[in-house]
C-alpha cells in the first residue's frame, strides 16, 4: 500500500481533528456493563439517538465518551489480564485507593510500575465485563517529551501548504507530514 504521503495529489496536512470523542466497546450483557461503567468507572449514561437500529448505551464523565454495543454474538473472553493488550487508559489522583475499590469489588487486576529518570509511574490493568482492557494509572507525573526539533505544539503541528517554498519531510510523535525549509 503507497504511503499517503508518497501520493502526489494528497494534501500534507494532517485531518482537522480537534479531540478525542469516546471509544466504543462491544458487549455481551448491556445491563451488567452499563452496571460496571457507572458503579466502578463513575460514568454517568447520557442520552442516545433514538434513531439506531441496535442496542446500546452511551455514558460520559472525565472529558470522553463510552459507547456500549450489545454484540449480536458472544464477546471473547481470554483469561489473563496482559498489560500489552489493546486498552483504555484512565488518570487516577489516589492509587491506593483505587486498589482499595477493587479488592472490595472482588475485581482482578494486575499492577506494573515504569520509571524514567527518576520518576515512577504506577500502572493497574484489569477487565471490564466483556474483558475489554482498562488501565488506571499516575501518568500526569511523565512529561510529555516531543521526539523532533525545534519542538512544536503538539496539538498544532507546523506544516505548510500553498507557496512555492520547497519541503521536506517532518516526522514528530504528533504527526508526519511536511515543513518549510
Amino acid at each position: 500500500m503507497k504511503s499517503l504521503l508518497e501520493k502526489k495529489d494528497c494534501d500534507p496536512t494532517p485531518l482537522p481533528v480537534v479531540s478525542l470523542n469516546h471509544v466504543s466497546f462491544l458487549c455481551s450483557s448491556l445491563h451488567e456493563s452499563v452496571r460496571f461503567y457507572e458503579e466502578v468507572l463513575g460514568f454517568q449514561l447520557i442520552r442516545r439517538p433514538s434513531s439506531f437500529d441496535f442496542q446500546g448505551a452511551w455514558f460520559y464523565n472525565y472529558g470522553i465518551g463510552i459507547h456500549l454495543v450489545q454484540s449480536p454474538e458472544a464477546v471473547s473472553k481470554p483469561s489473563e489480564i496482559n498489560p500489552k493488550a489493546n486498552h483504555i487508559s484512565f488518570q487516577c489522583a489516589d492509587m491506593g485507593r483505587v486498589k482499595q475499590r477493587l479488592d472490595q469489588m472482588g475485581i482482578s487486576y494486575v499492577t506494573a510500575v515504569v520509571t524514567e529518570g527518576g520518576i515512577r509511574v504506577d500502572q493497574l490493568f484489569f477487565h471490564d465485563p466483556d474483558n475489554n482492557m482498562i488501565e488506571i494509572c499516575d501518568c500526569e507525573k511523565l512529561p510529555i517529551v516531543p521526539l523532533s526539533f525545534p519542538f512544536a505544539p503538539l496539538k498544532t503541528p507546523q506544516f505548510c501548504t500553498g507557496s512555492n517554498r520547497s519541503l521536506r519531510r517532518h516526522r514528530s510523535v504528533a504527526s508526519i507530514g511536511w515543513i518549510r525549509e
